[in-house]
């Protein structure tokens, strides 16, 4: 049962995400020895505050997904560097910043570490201005029962602040709660090195990252979950990750493949930290140390690890050792003293940056060391498939190729890293065109397997055009036997007139809606159920364009001859030319005739008609939307596909920051300002 709720409860609590509420009623805010206080802390760090709106990327399906969201930060450089979550910020795609004078200002990424969630964006002002900072306090010092302020902007709506006391200094996710005791962004476990200090501040969705400030007006917290209670990463952890990626642009850490855990109950030694196991082939296994040791030393630091809480202690001093240096390590093995030497190598990420291959149809990864150990490979190299577009080219290959996939070899040449499959795919194509053959070999699992993937960017209107068929534009229904009864025909078969189509010599042929059609050239129509109307329509195909056809008609229980000419049946909306842009993500196409008549178009209208918006895509966050009508983009009149094109293209070569579609939705007619991105790797 506690299992149970616990899963339910940490299933993303991050406040930053779309969706999810944190609980607890709003309270008042509690009574405190001096409300001057309080003031003078907001007056402090509320100049500093910002909203923080993103458009974010994912990977699903093959494809590169936008989604927004939004959060909050903190100044913490005159230069605006700014600190929030990497749930908020780390996967950036664009970032805008609402200042608390309520201006708007462009932001970037500078760097982002998901380990403890922290990110650190920095402001683009248009003219170059200095920022007011918020200090940094030290959360070494807070006790419980400290009145705080968690300060932010929930629900995206204006700043906001609500008030309580520290309850925890000390927060970790309980071992009763295994395994749904982690908090894991990006694969990487957040309580390895993180000890939220807890607190009773409402905190909601978009409070992420915002701070949690004593009433000196200083930063004692960085918001990031609410269990119940809110959960913030300490300052002095904070402020350190921050100040390394404003330094480097990364965060540097050392990896020694130690597993480790809290002393047992009957250990007899007094201080150390139990080695629950070492990674095969880690420095930690390389320098002898083995489950079960207990480590009393390492240099010159002295681990105690009686308890989970102190386990992110030892754990936040190994991951700083000096990469590649030496160092001593003193441990007891079955109640013998022992000495070995431990040599460090850098960690990397659990999951490695994903990119989309638009050729391939699929999203792929670098394979970290962590992962390939996982997998029970001896190497890195290969690229990692970790989703397919349905009916894209790697999933239309025989046999296909599936997620967790390794790539290796591409027409036999070795393929590392995404960046030797890119570079291959670009020669194949450059000098082949589209839909190229490809022989690739991958891995699965244990087996080792080829396949052929014709891999290319289609063009959306390389379609095989019909041969335009003879039609007659009206629109049937069969005549059902218990239709034709209430009609007073009883036992008369064939097909009723519903629409007689605008613009055509039909029109004045005399045909008149509701007509029973019963004889084509003296032969009697025999339909009677309703999946019989292609029947009709499939005689009237057999004729060549320009037959003059008699049709036998019932009108008002009377039997008349009308001889109509079939005419060219009109292009159909598959076959209109199209035009796909990837820069912006959406493909339109030239109105059809059946467009115009079945929506009501007026003749003079011109423009193209938009057949597919990519979710999560740039024109789908500028709210373009499949059956628009396109008229015109940055004021040059879009009439047909071939414009469309040339205004693109032309976009794309200037690099315009936007573009302003001007498009009629129903009766309605707005402007849509769409943002593409031309620094995508």
């Amino acid at each position: 049962m506690q299992k149970k709720f616990f899963r339910h409860l940490v299933q993303f609590v991050f406040p930053a995400l779309p969706l999810i509420a944190a609980s607890g009623a709003e309270r008042t805010v509690p009574a405190s020895g001096d409300s001057s206080d309080i003031s003078h802390a907001i007056d402090k760090i509320a100049p500093a505050l910002v909203r923080i709106h993103v458009v974010s990327i994912e990977h699903m399906q093959g494809k590169e997904t936008k989604f927004e969201t939004s959060g909050s930060g903190v100044i913490i450089t005159e230069q605006g560097h700014v600190v929030t979550n990497h749930h908020v910020a780390g996967r950036a795609r664009r970032i805008t910043c609402t200042m608390a004078s309520r201006d708007e200002i462009k932001a970037e990424l500078v760097g982002t570490d998901p380990l403890t969630d922290i990110a650190v964006i920095k402001l683009i002002p248009e003219k170059k201005r200095t920022f007011q900072t918020a200090p940094f306090g030290e959360s070494s010092k807070v006790k419980v029962g400290d009145r705080v302020m968690a300060m932010g902007s929930p629900l995206a709506l204006s700043q906001s602040v609500t008030m309580g006391i520290i309850s925890n200094t000390e927060l970790v996710m309980p071992e009763m709660y295994w395994p749904f005791n982690k908090i894991t962004i990006d694969g990487e476990d957040v309580g390895l090195l993180v000890r939220w200090i807890g607190h009773d501040a409402d905190i909601f969705p978009g409070n992420s990252g915002g701070p949690l400030v004593n009433l000196a007006g200083e930063i004692v917290g960085i918001n990031e979950i609410s269990l119940g209670i809110g959960a913030a990463i300490p300052a002095d952890l904070a402020r350190r990750i921050a100040r390394e990626i404003i330094e480097n642009g990364e965060i540097v850490r050392s990896w020694t493949g130690l597993e480790v855990q809290p002393l047992l109950e009957n250990s007899r030694v007094e201080n150390g930290v139990l080695v629950s196991g070492t990674i095969v082939n880690s420095p930690a296994h390389k320098a002898g140390i083995q489950s079960g040791d207990i480590i009393t030393k390492i240099g010159e630091y002295t681990p105690i690890v009686h308890f989970a809480e102190e386990l992110p202690v030892f754990n936040n001093y190994i991951v700083q050792l000096p990469v590649g240096k030496s160092i001593a390590v003193s441990l007891i093995r079955n109640d013998t003293k022992k000495k070995c030497s431990l040599t460090s190598i850098q960690r990397d990420y659990l999951r490695p940056e994903t990119v989309e291959i638009k050729q391939w149809g699929m999203t792929v990864r670098n394979i970290s060391l962590m992962a390939a150990k996982e997998m029970k490979r001896d190497s890195q190299d290969g690229v990692l498939v970790t989703s397919l577009r349905p009916g894209g080219p790697c999933d239309e290959a025989r046999p296909s190729i599936i997620s967790n996939d390794i790539i290796v070899k591409v027409n036999g040449t070795p393929v590392r890293n995404i960046h030797e499959l890119a570079a291959a795919t670009s020669t194949i194509t450059d000098t082949a065109g589209n839909g190229v053959p490809v022989l690739v070999a991958f891995e699965r699992k244990e087996e080792q397997r080829l396949t052929i993937v014709k891999i290319g960017t289609r063009e959306m209107y390389d379609y095989g055009y019909e041969v335009r068929k003879a039609w007659l534009p009206i629109s049937v229904q069969v005549l059902t036997s218990d239709i034709a009864a209430h009609l007073g025909i009883p036992g008369k078969s064939g097909v009723r007139i519903t629409r007689i189509y605008p613009d055509s010599r039909t029109e004045n042929s005399g045909l008149k809606v509701g007509d029973v059609i019963t004889m084509l050239d003296n032969e009697r129509l025999d339909v009677s159920e309703p999946e019989d109307v292609e029947f009709f329509n499939a005689r009237i195909r057999d004729y060549k364009t320009g037959s003059v056809v008699s049709l036998g008609i019932l009108r008002d229980k009377k039997e008349i001859t009308k001889k109509v000419t079939l005419v060219k049946s009109p292009q159909p909306s598959r076959e209109m030319k199209k035009f796909r842009d990837n820069n912006f993500e959406f493909t339109a196409r030239n109105i059809s005739y059946f467009d115009r008549v079945n929506n009501d178009f007026d003749q003079s209208l011109k423009g193209v008609i938009v057949e597919i918006v990519d979710q999560g895509g740039w024109a789908a966050l500028g709210n373009l939307a499949v059956g628009d009508i396109i008229l015109s983009i940055n004021k040059k009149p879009v009439a047909a596909i071939a414009e469309l094109e040339t205004t693109m293209k032309s976009i794309e070569k200037m690099k315009e920051p936007y573009a302003v579609f001007q498009v009629r939705r129903g009766i309605h007619t707005l402007f849509l300002e769409i943002e593409p991105d031309w620094n995508k790797k």
